[in-house]
């Protein structure tokens, strides 16, 4: 500013200098001496023109310098903000997908819990038809198993319900903030862009580079500062970082209630199992009880058989041998009296023998 100010100055005075030498030649000619302080001056003029340039052009690319530096630096913050971003855009989305895969096995194992719940529910109701009262209550050990898997099998199947339903809105909040480091990312990707083309653009460059870009609309966005602009990378990085965090918490609360869900249900149908196993061996024994009963009892039938026959013959004997007895009294009515009702045969009495 100081080199131009000098320059106009003197460009000034020098034409001062040319309309007062002006005045002698319209009136009686040009001297030689004037002529030298014209060419004196013209002389110093070039000179200074000369140094402007140099002093100019020494300047003007010093701010070049200084300029691709700023753009040196701020393309480096740019890229290296472009590689958080897409760091973390690459954690969150394998994070997102192995939810996916998460809750595909939450619900796999909740479909897979109403096949054993229905059999539970239809063993009760089985039981239920088969008892001796409708209305009498269930009281055995196996009962009370299949009560116990049933209760267990539907907590279990409440608490999967409730794990997917918490799965689905971690997954709604990761993919926010997916969605976030994506417009963020393209913002970087199209700043590093616009910020090479500056580095590479030269004084030769800038016709092409307005031909290119006439007519091109430009959306229009809000002013931000750059260290806003950074602040709003290091926001989404952190959002992202904190659902990635929550996301494999819930992972890891889900694997272990899907072992720790698995393993109740395995060990109260290993407990059923067992009371089922007692109950038929109970039920067994028993039954081969009843068949060894049901064995002596046929087998002192046919005994029963003769010893029967044999004493309507007696009976027809006393009546031919001692008459008709008293009024009133049969032969048949005393021989099925002195019949035992324990099933032990017993001799029958001869009352009208005791008589005589």
């Amino acid at each position: 500013m100081l080199s131009l100010s000098a320059s106009s100055a003197t460009d000034l005075r020098w034409r001062r200098m040319a309309v007062q030498h002006r005045i002698p030649q319209q009136g009686g000619g040009i001297s030689l001496d004037n002529f030298e302080i014209v060419r004196n001056y013209s002389e110093l003029f070039r000179a200074k023109c000369s140094r402007l340039i140099s002093e100019t052009d020494e300047a003007c690319k010093n701010i070049e310098k200084d300029a691709n530096k700023q753009l040196d630096r701020r393309l480096k913050d740019v890229q290296f903000l472009k590689k958080e971003l897409e760091l973390k855009l690459e954690e969150i989305t394998v994070e997102t997908d192995d939810l996916i895969v998460l809750h595909s096995r939450v619900m796999k194992a909740l479909n897979a819990c109403k096949d054993p719940l229905k059999a539970t529910v239809q063993c009760l109701e089985e039981r239920m038809k088969h008892s001796p009262s409708s209305s009498e209550e269930l009281h055995d050990e196996v009962d009370r198993e299949l009560l116990k898997e049933k209760e267990v099998i539907e907590g279990a199947s409440s608490v999967l319900q409730r794990v997917g339903e918490q799965i689905t809105e971690q997954i709604r909040l990761n993919r926010s903030a997916k969605y976030l480091l994506e417009q963020d990312l393209k913002e970087k990707s199209k700043a590093h862009c616009i910020d090479t083309s500056c580095m590479l653009t030269t004084t030769h460059s800038i016709d092409s580079l307005n031909k290119s870009t006439k007519g091109k609309t430009v959306l229009p966005s809000l002013p931000v500062t750059p260290k806003q602009w950074e602040n709003m990378s290091d926001m989404n990085i952190d959002k992202a970082e904190q659902q990635k965090a929550n996301s494999m918490s819930l992972r890891a609360l889900v694997e272990s209630l899907l072992e720790q869900t698995a393993a109740d249900i395995q060990k109260q149908v290993q407990v059923t199992s067992a009371a089922f196993q007692l109950n038929i061996h109970d039920i067994k024994s028993a039954k081969s009880q009843m068949e060894d009963q049901l064995a002596k009892v046929r087998s002192h039938q046919p005994a029963q058989d003769q010893r029967g026959s044999g004493c309507g013959h007696d009976r027809d004997r006393t009546h031919s041998e001692f008459g008709p007895g008293p009024p009133g009294f049969t032969w048949a009515e005393a021989s099925q009296r002195a019949m035992p009702r324990s099933g032990t045969v017993q001799a029958p009495r001869r009352g009208p023998a005791a008589h005589s």
